[in-house]
C-alpha cells in the first residue's frame, strides 16, 4: 500500500468506486480507495438494482439520466459486464391526486430530455401484464428504467479506475483519520498509514464512523429494506416468449410497492409505514455480507395492497425474503462535497439510490475537488443543507418519516411533523395562539399563514383552505400595515481591519456608505451566482471598527459559511459569524407601517431622517434593535433585528402601536403572493449557481466598474458583453384553480423553451403569477407563451413591469 496520495477514498461500495473512476478519468491518477472487506460489503451487494431517472430535484434527475447513460462507458473500458437490463417502467396512479403527481413528472420531463408519457390503466395493462388496471386510475410510461447487477457495476468501476491509474486496497480497514499541522491528513490502517491532500468518506453504512474519526456527526441513519423474490411464474414465462422481453418495471405508489422481473419469477419490494431502523447508533465494524432476519409481518399490509393490484402474485410461492440495511439521510437525498471546517475532507454518503445516483455523485465530487466546483447545481444533495441542529435524534425522526413516505405525495402545502418543533423563536407561544400555521425551514419554526379556529391546511394541488385567509393578510399589508417574522433569514457579522477589502472582493455589489443598505449579489469564479444578500454598513455609533451586516437566505447559512471561510484570509483581519438565532427578526410592511414605528420608537422615522436602504440602531419600545429600511414585500417596510431575549417586548410594542392602524400578522404564504406582485425572485429558487447576474436580473446590482477584482468579475464581464443564454421573467398565467409551484415547463411555438423556477397567486392583484428562464431571444415576447400545469396549457403573457409599485413610489416615499 501506497504511504501517500493525492486522494484517498474510504468505501467500496457504488459511490466510493464511482468517486474513484471519477478522479482517475478526470486525469487524478494518484488516488486510493481503502476497503475494510470485499467490494461491495455492506449495501451495495444487497441491493434490488433498480435505476430510474425521476427525481423530485430537477437537477439531481439530470445526474441520475448522466448515471444510467454511463454504464455503457465503464462496462467497455472495464471489460466487465453492468448486466443492465433497459427494461423500461411505468409509474401506476391509485388516485387522481397521484395522477396529478405524474402529470407534473411528465411535464418536468419535458424540459429534462427525459421522455415521458402519460397512458391509460389499459395501456399500463399492456404494458405490464401482471397488474389489474381497475386498481388504478393512470399511468406514465417511462422508457429509461431498468435493473443492474450491482456487483457488476460496482466492479465496473473499479476495474475502470485502475486501468485509468487508480488503486484499490481491499481488507484495508481505516482506523483514524488525523489532520496534520501542515493540513495534510493521516488515514491510518490496519495496514499501516497513508498521507492524503484529500479524503472521500464514502463510508455507506460506516459513514456515520468514519465521520465520527474527525469529530463529525453525519446526519444519517441505517434503515431495514426488504424486498421478496417469487417463484418462477407461468404470467412471466408467457410475456417472455410471446414478446422476446422481460416484463418492465413497475412502481405502484399508492401501494408503496416497486417490482421488476428477476430471472423467472418477480421482484417486489416495498417501503413499509412500520419501518425499522437498523443499528441506530453505531454500526458493528464486522458487519459485512450478512442479511438480516426476514419479518414478514411487517410488510404484510403493503404485501396485501401488491397481490390486490397485481394478482398473478395471489398464485405463486415466494423463494427468498431479502432484508438488508440502507442508508439515508433525513430528506432521503445524498449527502456530497466539502464539510465546512475541516479543508480536503469530503463526503459522499447517504446515497440510498445507487445505482440511479452513484455516477452523477461521482462525477460532482470529482468536478468539485479538481474544478473547485461540481460543475452543476447540486444543492439538494450539498451536505452544507443540515446544520448542528441536525443531530441523532432529529435525523432518526426525520429517516423514518422519510422512508415511509418514499412514495407517498408531498403536497405543496404539506409540511411533515417528525423531529418538529425543533428550534422556535420567543414569539413562538404568542403566534400560536394568533392561529399561526408553522412550516419550517433550516430547523426553525416558520409562520406560514394564520388560521380561524377550527381551520387547517387541506393538502392538495389546487388552492386549498387557506386561500382566503392569505388574501387577507395580503390585504392587511396592502390597505395598512402587517407584521411578519423573519428570524429564519441568515444574519452574519464581518468585522476586523480587512473586512472591507475582503467584502469588496467577495461581493459583486458597491459597498453602501455608513448607516446605508444595499443588495448584494455573491458570484463564483465563472460568474454564476453562489449568493444573493443584503448588505449594511453599519455607522460608526452603531457598529464595532469595521463592522458590517449581512442577511441572506437561512437554508444557505452553512452552504455560505462554507463559502466565506474558504475565501478568507489568514491573517486574522477578517472575523465572519453566522450569528444564527443570536439575533431574531421582525418585519412590518404596508401605508402605515411608518406610522406603527414612529409610535413605537423615540428615533427619526421620517424619509428625510431614515429614508429606503437605511440602516440603524433604535429602541422599539423597550427593546434594543437594529432596523433597516427594506421590505421583501416591496412596499414601504422595516427589518428589525433584536437579540432573542428582547423580540417578545419589541413584537408586543409593535403590535400595541399597530392596534389604531389595524396591524395584522401575515406568513411566508403572504409574503410569496406579495413579492410575486415585485417581481422578486428568491434564493435556491431564481436565483441558483447555474445563472449569471445578467441572466437573473441582477446585473443592475453588479459593480462593474468598481477596481476591487471581485470573485466572478471576468466572467461576469464576459456574460453582460456576450448577453448569456437566459433571461428570468415573470408571467400572468391564465390559470383556473391551481397556481405554479416550480418546475413546469414553459411553451413557446409549440415546443418546450424554459422552465419554471417558482409562482403563485398574488391576491392583490388577482393574478396567477408565474416566474421562470427562457431564452434570450423569445425573452421580450409578450405574448404566445403556454404554461403547462397539472396536465394542461395554460395562456401566458409575459409582465415585464411590477403589478405593484411599478415605480417604487410606495417603498422609496
Amino acid at each position: 500500500m501506497k504511504s501517500h496520495a493525492k486522494v484517498v477514498v474510504i468505501g467500496g461500495g457504488v459511490v466510493g468506486c464511482s468517486v474513484l473512476f471519477h478522479l482517475a478519468r478526470h486525469g487524478w491518477t494518484d488516488v486510493v480507495l481503502l476497503e475494510r472487506d470485499e467490494l461491495t460489503s455492506g449495501s451495495t451487494w444487497h441491493a434490488a438494482g433498480g435505476m430510474h431517472t425521476i427525481n423530485g430535484d430537477p437537477n439531481v434527475a439530470k445526474l441520475q439520466k448522466y448515471t444510467i447513460n454511463l454504464y455503457k462507458e465503464i462496462e467497455e473500458l472495464s471489460g466487465q459486464a453492468t448486466g443492465v437490463h433497459l427494461t423500461g417502467g411505468v409509474l401506476l396512479a391509485a388516485t387522481e391526486a397521484r395522477l396529478d403527481w405524474l402529470r407534473g413528472v411528465v411535464a418536468k420531463g419535458r424540459y429534462l430530455g427525459i421522455e415521458l408519457e402519460e397512458i391509460s390503466p389499459k395501456e399500463a395493462a399492456e404494458l405490464m401484464p401482471l397488474l389489474d388496471p381497475k386498481q388504478f386510475v393512470g399511468a406514465v410510461r417511462n422508457k429509461e428504467d431498468g435493473h443492474l447487477d450491482p456487483s457488476g457495476v460496482t466492479h465496473a468501476y473499479a476495474k475502470a479506475a485502475r486501468k485509468l491509474g487508480a488503486e484499490v486496497e481491499r481488507f484495508t480497514k481505516v482506523e483514524d483519520i488525523v489532520r496534520r499541522p501542515d493540513g495534510l491528513w493521516r488515514v491510518i490502517t490496519n495496514k499501516g498509514e497513508v498521507v492524503a491532500d484529500h479524503v472521500v468518506n464514502a463510508g455507506g453504512l460506516w459513514a456515520r464512523e468514519v465521520g465520527r474519526m474527525v469529530g463529525l456527526e453525519l446526519p444519517v441513519l441505517a434503515m431495514e429494506h426488504m424486498y421478496l423474490i417469487t417463484e418462477d411464474m407461468p404470467e412471466v414465462a408467457a410475456w417472455n416468449q410471446k414478446t422476446g422481453t422481460e416484463i418492465i418495471h413497475a412502481v405502484d405508489f399508492d401501494g408503496e410497492l416497486y417490482l421488476r422481473q428477476e430471472r423467472g419469477g418477480m421482484l417486489m419490494g416495498t417501503y413499509e409505514k412500520a419501518n425499522k431502523p437498523w443499528s441506530e447508533y453505531q454500526t458493528p465494524w464486522n458487519f459485512g455480507h450478512e442479511l438480516l432476519a426476514p419479518d414478514i409481518d411487517r410488510i404484510a399490509p403493503s404485501l396485501e395492497v401488491g397481490f390486490r393490484h397485481f394478482p398473478a402474485f395471489q398464485n405463486t410461492g415466494i423463494k427468498q425474503i431479502i432484508n438488508g440495511p440502507f442508508t439515508f439521510a433525513p430528506d432521503g437525498n445524498p449527502l456530497v462535497g466539502p464539510v465546512r471546517g475541516l479543508p480536503g475532507f469530503w463526503v459522499a454518503c447517504g446515497v440510498m439510490a445507487g445505482f440511479s445516483q452513484g455516477g452523477g455523485v461521482g462525477l460532482a465530487l470529482s468536478n468539485w475537488m479538481i474544478e473547485g466546483d461540481p460543475g452543476a447545481d447540486i444543492w439538494a444533495m450539498d451536505v452544507a443543507r443540515y446544520g448542528d441542529w441536525a443531530g441523532m435524534a432529529y435525523t432518526n425522526a426525520k429517516v423514518r418519516e422519510n422512508y415511509s413516505r418514499r412514495f407517498s405525495i408531498r403536497f405543496p402545502n404539506e409540511e411533515l411533523p417528525a423531529g418538529r418543533p425543533l428550534k422556535t423563536t420567543p414569539v413562538y407561544d404568542l403566534l400560536s395562539a394568533k392561529g399561526a400555521q408553522w412550516g419550517v425551514a433550516y430547523g426553525l419554526e416558520v409562520p406560514l399563514w394564520y388560521a380561524p379556529e377550527g381551520v387547517k391546511d387541506e393538502f392538495s394541488w389546487r388552492r386549498s383552505s387557506d386561500f382566503s385567509h392569505v388574501a387577507a393578510e395580503v390585504a392587511t399589508v396592502r390597505a395598512g400595515v402587517g407584521l411578519s417574522e423573519i428570524s429564519s433569514f441568515a444574519k452574519y457579522k464581518v468585522t476586523g481591519e480587512g473586512a472591507a477589502a475582503w467584502l469588496d472582493r467577495m461581493l459583486a455589489c458597491k459597498l453602501p456608505k455608513p448607516g446605508r443598505m444595499t443588495l448584494a449579489p455573491m458570484l463564483k469564479e465563472d460568474g454564476r451566482l453562489i449568493g444573493d444578500f443584503t448588505l449594511a454598513n453599519l455607522s460608526p455609533q452603531d457598529r464595532e471598527e469595521g463592522g458590517w451586516f449581512l442577511a441572506g437566505s437561512g437554508i444557505a447559512e452553512q452552504y455560505h459559511m462554507r463559502w466565506f471561510e474558504q475565501h478568507a484570509p489568514y491573517d486574522g483581519s477578517v472575523h465572519i459569524e453566522a450569528l444564527g438565532q443570536k439575533l431574531t427578526g421582525l418585519s412590518i410592511a404596508g401605508p402605515k407601517a411608518r406610522d406603527v414605528l414612529a409610535k413605537a420608537t423615540r428615533s427619526g422615522t421620517s424619509n428625510e431622517a431614515f429614508p429606503f436602504m437605511a440602516v440603524g440602531k433604535m429602541d422599539v419600545g423597550m427593546a434594543p434593535c437594529l432596523v433597516g429600511r427594506v421590505s421583501y414585500t416591496g412596499d414601504l417596510g422595516y427589518e428589525i433585528w433584536v437579540a432573542p431575549e428582547y423580540q417578545r417586548a419589541a413584537y408586543q410594542a409593535l403590535m400595541a402601536a399597530g392596534v389604531e392602524f389595524g396591524i395584522g400578522l401575515f406568513g411566508s404564504r403572504a409574503l410569496n403572493a406579495l413579492r410575486l406582485e415585485k417581481n422578486y425572485g428568491s434564493w435556491g429558487r431564481e436565483y441558483r449557481p447555474i445563472y449569471g447576474p445578467l441572466e437573473a436580473g441582477l446585473d443592475r446590482f453588479v459593480a462593474y466598474g468598481k477596481d476591487a477584482d471581485f470573485i466572478g468579475k471576468a466572467a461576469a464581464l464576459a456574460e453582460r458583453k456576450q448577453g448569456g443564454k437566459l433571461r428570468l421573467r415573470a408571467f400572468i398565467v391564465d390559470a383556473d384553480d391551481a397556481d405554479v409551484i416550480g418546475d413546469e415547463p414553459i411553451w413557446f411555438g409549440g415546443a418546450v423553451r424554459g422552465w419554471v423556477t417558482s409562482g403563485g397567486y398574488a391576491h392583490h392583484s388577482k393574478k396567477s403569477v408565474a416566474v421562470g428562464y427562457v431564452p434570450k431571444e423569445i425573452a421580450d415576447e409578450s405574448d404566445g407563451f403556454e404554461i403547462e400545469l397539472l396536465g394542461k396549457r395554460h395562456a401566458a403573457r409575459m409582465q415585464a413591469a411590477p403589478l405593484f409599485d411599478a415605480n417604487f413610489e410606495r417603498m422609496r416615499g
